[in-house]
């Protein structure tokens, strides 16, 4: 199984202004460490994506098998929006598109979008390409703004950037490690982490 992400996040969950409002960071007109800033605000997000092994803004992943893994196809990230392409390729090489209905039924109810036959049928058989033969193509994530995601995780990502614009190296001035902030973070992003398929 391989999962590649083919279309990022438009914009993040967090705004500059509310980065900058967090850290107390009075002088509005300073734009000097906007860009260290908004480095950050990534970071955060993807720390916490990779930690709930979810999509916050809507993104467009690649899901790939050598062959049909099951009956039951789970399609990590959460919140499934749409299923944009299956396709499979035969030993040949020739490339066949399948038919949402007609092919596969999607299942959005829970947090783990599925795919899988229609009742009383199978995947199709075929003598799978060597790699990637099996690739399914969807969007996924809590929506196309920020005011989609959960303030818990938005809380998690501004407490690992004050964290981090604090703590700008491994050792404090006092040579030693910076406190470790995993438990507020951790607690915030475990109650709807996805465990990893």
């Amino acid at each position: 199984m391989n999962l590649v992400l083919k279309t990022p996040p438009a914009h993040e969950p967090l705004e500059i202004q509310e980065v900058k409002d967090y850290l107390r960071l009075d002088d509005v007109t300073d734009t000097s460490e906007d860009d260290y800033l908004r480095s950050l605000i990534i970071a955060a997000r993807e720390y916490c994506e990779g930690f709930q092994n979810r999509a916050y803004i809507t993104q467009t992943w690649e899901l790939s098998f050598d062959y049909w893994p099951s009956q039951v196809i789970e399609l990590p990230k959460g919140n499934l929006q749409a299923i944009d392409s299956v396709t499979y390729k035969n030993s040949a090489g020739v490339v066949t598109t399948l038919t949402e209905t007609q092919n596969y039924v999607v299942s959005t109810r829970g947090v783990i979008g599925r795919l899988f036959p229609p009742y009383a049928q199978f995947w199709p058989p075929f003598v799978p390409w060597t790699l990637d033969a099996v690739v399914i193509e969807y969007t996924c994530g809590y929506g196309d703004t920020a005011e989609s995601v959960p303030q818990k995780v938005k809380q998690a990502m501004k407490l690992l950037i004050s964290h981090w614009y604090e703590n700008r190296t491994l050792l404090s001035e006092t040579r030693q490690a910076p406190v470790e902030i995993a438990f507020a973070v951790s607690a915030l992003l475990r109650m709807d982490r996805i465990m990893p398929i």
